[in-house]
Order: C-alpha cells, then structure tokens, then sequence
C-alpha cells in the first residue's frame, strides 16, 4: 500500500495529472475528448519532465561540489571498462567526460 502510493503518487505524478485534468475542465476543456485529452497529456508530460530535469541537474550540481577535478580523476583511475563510464557518468565531471567516454565504448565495441 505504501509503495503504491510512492510510485503512483511521488514516481509517478499522478497528483499533477489530476490536477491539469481538473484546470482544464474549470475553463472548459473536456479531458475525455482527443483534443482534451491531448492539451491534458501535453501539459502533464511538459511539466513532469521539467520538474525531473530540474532536480536531476540539482542533484548532479550537489554533488560535482564535493569533487574538485583531481578527485575525479584519482577516483576514476581505479576502474576500466564499462565500469570506468559509469563511474565517469556518476561523477559526471563536465558531463561531457562521461558522454564522450561512453560514445568512445560504443564505438569501440
């Protein structure tokens, strides 16, 4: 019951779906029609992916300043492989590290 609350709720945004259904009925729109449904649909995906971007670069921005560069690489030097773009992604030191680490895999693969 718990953890169905947490994912339908909190993971899943089930709150602001209802309520851009409930707006948009206030104004006039019905949710049930394709055009409704549609706006609702549009307006929700927006949101929710603005709000999981916001607290996505939030927390990377927390972390990357707690590691100054020659941290990084000390930490990063331990590991190889697939392991090494991962860990590089994590740290995401420039973001631009971990990417052009994981693109240079793929390539290599």
């Amino acid at each position: 019951m718990i953890w169905e609350f947490i994912q339908n709720q909190i993971l899943g945004m089930k709150w602001m779906s209802t309520l851009i259904g409930n707006l948009l009925e206030k104004i006039g729109l019905d949710t049930s029609s394709r055009m409704g449904g549609s706006v609702q649909f549009f307006l929700y995906d927006v949101l929710k992916i603005t709000i999981l971007l916001c607290i996505l670069i939030f927390m990377i921005s927390y972390i990357q300043s707690y590691f100054p560069p020659e941290r990084s690489k000390k930490i990063m030097g331990r590991f190889h492989g697939i392991w090494a773009n991962c860990i590089a992604a994590l740290l995401a030191k420039g973001t631009q590290l971990g990417t052009i680490r994981l693109l240079l895999w793929w390539k290599l693969q």
